[in-house]
């Protein structure tokens, strides 16, 4: 594959805004983080105003596509940077002109239902890109240490990826792998399974979070992975936080820990866990894409981050 590294994103430099999954409750977050992203000398630029929407989708598929592929087929433009998650990537995926993606990489930055467009793009395209702070939920109120972290990594930084005050993570399984971070949210990874969008896993040291998810639907999401032969064909597996799915009092349930440790146990690959990365405020952005190497030694684990995610 022909990896395509954007340009860094350093001041000043000219960013997309772009919605291509849904709009948040409060559309004042859009224009607060605007400001945000202006004081760190980023330009932003808008192909349409944001409107009601339709539904939980920020606008049709349509209005939607054709504005990530007006950001697609410019030049004068480094980064795209994605208001929020929520859902609606998925529907996106055959409406993309590729060819543009090709000629002109561009950092793409956003996580959960994002998660689609960073991997459907590595796998089209070659991006590269940051799972990180979106316009409408960190840049009004960012974390200060999480957004250096960010960009640090969008400036070319590689090195140990942890916490964005040096949170550390656990070690589950022992052992050393060599290969290229992908991943995000652990629901959208799933929903790509049977898909042109997928990327090739075998190698990957694969990084998942995800939210409002109960213990037996993290279950479902690894158990298919294992029966489509993915965990096994890893590298490496990270998780980080796996948040907000509390199981009903009184509704009979495995815990989260109990889960994972079904499906970690029998892998031969390292595995670690508690990576400070999902749906909090305080979290890391984690490169997509680049080559990494993941070392767990009892319950020590570190995860190096080998290549920049930008051209150099």
């Amino acid at each position: 594959m022909n990896i395509q590294f954007p340009r860094p994103l350093s001041a000043p430099t000219r960013v997309g805004l772009i919605a291509p999954a849904s709009f948040p409750a409060d559309m004042t977050r859009i224009e607060s983080g605007i400001v945000v992203m202006a004081s760190h000398g980023l330009t932003v630029e808008r192909f349409r105003t944001p409107g009601s929407g339709r539904g939980y989708l920020a606008g049709t598929d349509d209005e939607r596509a054709e504005e990530l592929n007006h950001f697609l087929r410019r030049t004068d433009v480094d980064a795209l940077i994605c208001i929020r998650g929520g859902y609606g990537c998925m529907r996106l995926l055959e409406r993309l002109d590729w060819e543009a993606a090709r000629a002109h990489p561009k950092l793409l930055v956003g996580y959960s239902d994002i998660t689609a467009l960073h991997l459907a793009f590595f796998k089209h395209a070659g991006w590269t890109g940051i799972s990180g702070p979106m316009a409408a939920v960190e840049w009004p109120d960012p974390d200060l240490p999480s957004l250096k972290q960010f960009f640090e990594l969008a400036a070319g930084h590689t090195g140990p990826l942890s916490g964005p005050s040096g949170e550390p993570m656990r070690g589950v399984n022992p052992g050393i792998a060599t290969g290229r971070i992908l991943g995000g949210n652990l629901s959208m990874v799933v929903r790509l399974l049977g898909t042109p969008h997928l990327p090739d896993l075998e190698g990957a040291i694969l990084v998942v979070e995800d939210v409002g998810e109960e213990p037996y639907q993290i279950d479902a999401y690894l158990s298919q992975l294992k029966m489509a032969g993915v965990l096994d064909r890893l590298g490496g597996l990270v998780f980080g936080g796996l948040t907000e799915g509390d199981v009903r009092p009184g509704k009979a349930s495995l815990t989260i820990e109990e889960v994972l440790s079904d499906y970690v146990q029998p892998l031969a690959i390292p595995v670690a866990d508690r990576l400070l990365y999902g749906h909090f405020p305080v979290k890391c952005s984690v490169p997509i894409g680049v080559q990494a190497r993941l070392t767990v030694s009892g319950p020590d684990a570190r995860l190096d981050v080998l290549e920049s995610v930008v051209a150099s």
